[in-house]
């Protein structure tokens, strides 16, 4: 017979706050197409994007990941020695080690917080938000800090026709705290490694050779990841509404990954949602900012009354890997 003590945690857990920081740098496509043969029309027919932003040097993944989460900790109503648990998600620190949420959790002020980073792309918030939930009904941390950022524009490859007009930089937050009933459904996650040369970093850091290559940048085969993205994540959707007991009907809000607007308009049809959900489309200005783009799209639709707190929402984000998470919550 175990002598382990059962843990002590929440019996659920909660989104209670959340934050989000966009670079002061606007970027139409107008500049875009300085470097690449296209036009403003083809790049908003082909992904919506009209604008993006993209960081300064004082604009770090740090920088902006404590800009986001200070928000984030002050619309929860706690304060940031509360924080247990710090998690980040980002492809876009270029630091091996140390972990840069270990310096996110410092400059907060936490009380020593245990903390990470995760590489999971697009769905690194996902990810991000299964395992707080986890560590707060586990009773490892009584509150955990997710964040999604990127620099995306250091990772750009300006010449590349398929993917210069993509990426912006973020960071969006949300606190997970403790819960009396579920407002985290069960995540609906998983990878398709077998399908990994379709998103990738074109080299890799120890082949890296300045005086012959380019800067390392990510490339996409974009027509094989906008047929996945459609037709395989759409199911994932689905399942993550069903084990979560919601239907079609009873949803508030829809969350996609802000990858490209015509994979959200195509997902939105498969899944029939109602006309009276409301579908993020933060995509159109602030561009593909990878594991940012859910909690900056919530924090949007949240800020302008587009949502409301209380809501029921689905999340799914899914990206290079290929990795996919998708669950439903109830809105801060």
């Amino acid at each position: 017979m175990s002598k382990i003590r059962p843990s002590k945690g929440a019996p659920y857990a909660r989104i209670l706050g959340v934050g989000g920081y966009r670079p002061t740098r606007v970027v139409p496509n107008e500049v875009i197409l300085e470097t690449i043969d296209s036009s403003d029309e083809w790049i908003r027919s082909r992904s919506g994007i009209q604008t993006r932003h993209w960081a300064n040097d004082e604009e770090t993944v740090a920088a902006m990941s404590i800009e986001a989460s200070g928000k984030a900790i002050a619309d929860a109503g706690i304060s940031a020695e509360q924080i247990g648990g710090v998690i980040v998600s980002t492809v876009s620190h270029f630091k091996q080690t140390p972990a840069v949420a270990t310096e996110i959790a410092d400059k907060l002020g936490t009380a020593k917080a245990a903390a990470f980073d995760i590489s999971a792309g697009c769905a690194g918030f996902g990810y991000g938000l299964t395992l707080a939930k986890g560590m707060i009904v586990e009773g490892s941390a009584e509150y955990v800090l997710v964040i999604g950022v990127e620099r995306l524009s250091d990772l750009t490859d300006l010449e590349d026709r398929a993917t210069a007009f993509l990426f912006g930089d973020g960071a969006g937050a949300v606190v997970v705290g403790p819960s009396p009933e579920p407002a985290i459904g069960p995540t609906i996650w998983g990878s398709e490694g077998d399908k990994s040369e379709t998103i990738k970093q074109t080299v890799a850091w120890n082949e890296y050779d300045s005086s012959t290559d380019k800067f390392p940048a990510i490339t996409q085969e974009g027509q094989a990841v906008f047929r996945w993205a459609v037709f395989e994540m759409a199911k994932v959707a689905q399942q993550a509404l069903d084990v979560a007991g919601i239907s079609p009907s009873e949803l508030d809000v829809f969350i996609p990954h802000q990858a490209n607007e015509r994979i959200i308009d195509s997902m939105v049809k498969t899944l029939k949602l109602p006309e009276h959900v409301t579908v993020a489309r933060d995509v159109r200005t602030t561009g593909n900012t990878s594991a940012a783009s859910i909690p900056l799209a919530m924090e949007r639709l949240l800020a302008t009354g587009e949502a409301k707190s209380g809501d029921t929402a689905l999340v799914i984000g899914f990206g290079a890997g290929l990795v996919y998470a998708a669950t439903v919550v109830t809105l801060p």
